[in-house]
């Protein structure tokens, strides 16, 4: 029996666009794989993995579960292991994890334009945070700034940054802030902050990559200026153009048959 069953896991979940950049994809590859969507909460996820079946290929996973995929999965990708965060298994005899979060970071800033950065600021201490530090560090950043608002939550931040050979440090959103090239904003969708914390950041900002997509602008690219604010939109695409490069040959770095066109379809689709 060929496994052909997909889904996204996450809590919430209605809002996903993950169903139709997939099935958008699996048309242009002609597959005849069927992605879904299914609410499951934290304390839910290992109950429900135990209840897929070999019909079952892979899971795109999102906010609460990308840490209990990390400890669920057998084995970890580069990126996975570094973050300690899953948003993609690859199921089957051997449960494989994998973060594309990071490798679409990557292309969504470069597709912006944004390759080589020294001086980076991220806000938010999250595991989304985690994926933006590594996909920095990938792009030549050396010092980052991390900026939350409990910064003791960003002490595995800075951990991970001596691990990449770049200085972090972690502060709290409203102490003073030094010019940067890059913000990049893991804030929880729909967030606003006030006028005293966000015109700093926006003044001394650089570029603005908000991982936030829905609404956009988002209230943090509204006040950013003259400065190019990029929406999360493209990290949405392109760490979903890795997923199924996994789901499809099991490696995220090996292009997809005439990818130029799986990706037209998927951008068409957003």
């Amino acid at each position: 029996m060929t496994a052909s069953l997909l889904a996204v896991w996450g809590d919430p979940i209605a809002h996903s666009k993950s169903p139709a950049l997939h099935a958008a994809a699996y048309a242009v590859l002609g597959l005849d794989w069927e992605y879904g969507r299914q609410r499951v909460a934290e304390e839910e996820f290992l109950g429900a993995l135990g209840e897929l079946d070999g019909t079952w290929r892979g899971l795109s996973l999102t906010m609460p579960l990308k840490d209990a995929a990390f400890r669920a999965a057998g084995s970890h990708d580069a990126h996975a292991e570094l973050t300690g965060a899953v948003n993609t298994l690859l199921l089957g005899d051997h449960l494989a994890g994998y973060n594309t979060d990071v490798g679409g970071i990557i292309d969504a800033l470069a597709e912006a334009g944004v390759e080589n950065v020294e001086s980076v600021r991220i806000l938010g201490a999250g595991a989304t945070a985690a994926s933006a530090l590594v996909a920095v560090a990938d792009i030549g950043a050396t010092v980052v700034d991390v900026r939350a608002r409990r910064p003791e939550r960003a002490a595995a931040l800075v951990d991970l940054g001596d691990r990449l050979g770049v200085t972090v440090t972690a502060r709290a959103l409203q102490d003073a802030v030094e010019p940067v090239q890059l913000t990049i904003a893991t804030l929880p969708s729909g967030t606003v902050l006030p006028a005293e914390l966000s015109e700093p950041l926006a003044a001394a900002g650089g570029a603005l990559f908000d991982a936030a997509y829905a609404p956009w602008p988002s209230a943090l690219a509204s006040v950013w200026g003259e400065a190019p604010a990029i929406s999360g939109l493209g990290m949405l695409l392109h760490q979903a153009v890795r997923q199924i490069r996994i789901f499809h040959h099991g490696d995220p770095t090996i292009e997809l048959p005439d990818e130029a066109a799986v990706v037209a379809a998927m951008r068409a689709a957003l």
